[in-house]
Formats: structure tokens, C-alpha cells, sequence
């Protein structure tokens, strides 16, 4: 058992710790992006097992259903996990004249004034098609999205943007036509994203406080065990002249 510590004297300590002046979250849906017909495949640039790929509704005829997949990534096509903090882009728009000031009536008639917060989320996306049995992958060119939403928060100057996302879809879809030959080819792709977040306003703060100052804890006593040695045959070794 660890030995009771000496029971100390609290004293006033000073700190510097971020306040939270307004938090909010809200479901943002980016404006749906529609890729349609042949130049939209150029933007698009597929590749198919590492080999430019002009039409993959072409190039996966006859190889059974057609999967397709969303996938968020850097601008170079690497794959990311979007809610780590810093994957995707989330940061306030600076505006002309600064934050305006808003009156907003609560439900109970009150009159409070707000800050008029502008905030812009950015990031990329591949779009990656596959054969019935995966062996064939065409995967396209990094594409990008964005989307700038406003808000009505306490912000007052000094206070500065905290943006967490907190889920995220990615949902594609594809569609291929027939031609006057009766072979598929490209018609569309749409993708579609939705996100949830966390936006809040901070700002750095001194507090007093009361408190006692961390120890480190004792350390747990350890002590190496003896050492085992498996059990021998005296018998036959290390030696026996009888034998």
C-alpha cells in the first residue's frame, strides 16, 4: 500500500485555460456534385489497375455488378480518417468589417446580441469502381468539396473558432447506359456528402482558483524474483562413473 501523503495547504494559483463561450452543432449536407458525361470523365481521370482509363463503364463490361465506394483523402488520393483533428479543413472566414453584431429574440422575448460567425469546411474525395470479384479497381483523380455556412454565436473579439467533426458519409452513385450498339458507357456519377459537428467558440482566460499543487504518486517497490533453474539429473550428468 502506497504510504498516506501530508496533508497540504491549499493555495490561490493562477491559470491560463480556454473558456468556452458558445457551443453549438448542426448537421451540415455539402451541395450535391453531379458528374455528367464525357467531360465530367476527364475531370474525373480514372484509372484502372494503374492504367489511364478513359469510360470504366467500358472498360468492367460483362464482369458481373459494379461496386462503388466514396472514400475521403488528402489532395494527393491517400486515404484519412476525417475525424482526426486537422484532416479536413474548418476555419472562419475573416470578413470585411469583422463579426456583425445580431440582435436574436429568445422564446421568452428576451433580446440578446450575437456575433454572426462564417465558417468554411473543405476536403477531397476519390471515387473508386470495382469488378463483381475486385480484381479489376478503377479509381479516380482526387476530386475537392466545400461547403461555407454562418452562425449566430456568442463571439465576441478575442474568441476564435474551434471546429470538431464529429461524423461523416460518403455516398456515390454511378450510373451507366447503353449506347445505339447496346454496350454500357458512362452517363453519371453524383456524390453526396454529410457531415456532423462540433463548432465552438473559445477564448484564452486567467482564472483564480484554490487548489494544492500535483505530486507524482510513489512509485510501486519492485524487487526482481530469484532466478529458477529447471530441475537436473543428477543420475547421469554431470557425470557418474557407474554409468
Amino acid at each position: 500500500m502506497f504510504e498516506k501523503s501530508k496533508k497540504k495547504r491549499k493555495e490561490t494559483l493562477c491559470i491560463k485555460v480556454p473558456k468556452v463561450y458558445d457551443w453549438v452543432t448542426r448537421q451540415v449536407d455539402v451541395p450535391l456534385q453531379s458528374f455528367t458525361g464525357m467531360e465530367a470523365l476527364k475531370t474525373l481521370n480514372f484509372s484502372c489497375n494503374g492504367h489511364h482509363c478513359v469510360d470504366p463503364c467500358t472498360s468492367l463490361a460483362g464482369m458481373g455488378p459494379l461496386s462503388i465506394e466514396c472514400i475521403l483523402t488528402d489532395s494527393y488520393g491517400n486515404p484519412i480518417d476525417p475525424l482526426l483533428d486537422g484532416a479536413l479543413l474548418c476555419t472562419e472566414i475573416p470578413q470585411k468589417h469583422g463579426r456583425q453584431d445580431v440582435n436574436i429574440t429568445l422564446h421568452n422575448g428576451e433580446i440578446i446580441t450575437l456575433q454572426k460567425v462564417k465558417v468554411l469546411k473543405k476536403g477531397y474525395f476519390i471515387v473508386k469502381i470495382s469488378n463483381a470479384s475486385g480484381s479489376i479497381v478503377c479509381t479516380s483523380e482526387p476530386q475537392s468539396f466545400a461547403v461555407a455556412e454562418k452562425f449566430f454565436l456568442c463571439a465576441p473579439e478575442g474568441t476564435f473558432l474551434q471546429c470538431e467533426i464529429t461524423d461523416i458519409e460518403c455516398d456515390v452513385n454511378l450510373i451507366c447506359k447503353e449506347d445505339e450498339e447496346g454496350d454500357p458507357v458512362f452517363q453519371q456519377i453524383d456524390v453526396s456528402i454529410n457531415m456532423c459537428q462540433n463548432i465552438q467558440m473559445e477564448g484564452i482566460v486567467k482564472l483564480e482558483i484554490t487548489a494544492d499543487f500535483c505530486q507524482p504518486r510513489p512509485e510501486v517497490p519492485f524487487s526482481c524474483p530469484p532466478l529458477d533453474f529447471p530441475p537436473q539429473c543428477p543420475e547421469i550428468f554431470p557425470g557418474n562413473d557407474d554409468y
